[in-house]
């Protein structure tokens, strides 16, 4: 949840409360842009990813951090790479 907050205050310039039961786009008004910062923001800071998938589910703050929760305590599965000639 704080990192949440983090990116929403510094990088996104939120100045008003950031709480759980907070949708992310009607009170915290981000816009497709804004919602893509604090995904890739999250990626990076806990080395996660985040579908669309995942997305569809995701409504408030408070969701968004349970989201993140669950695939931090997820196993990553490795990349296949390719097999090269």
């Amino acid at each position: 949840m704080t990192e949440i907050h983090r990116i929403v205050t510094e990088e996104l310039e939120w100045k008003g409360a950031v709480e759980p039961s907070q949708d992310l786009v009607r009170d915290l008004q981000l816009d497709s842009l804004g919602l893509t910062v604090l995904a890739v923001g999250l990626e990076n800071r806990f080395r996660i990813r985040l579908s669309e998938e995942d997305a569809q589910g995701v409504r408030t703050v408070g969701d968004l951090a349970k989201l993140v929760a669950q695939r931090v305590a997820a196993p990553v599965e490795p990349r296949r790479e390719e097999a090269l000639p």
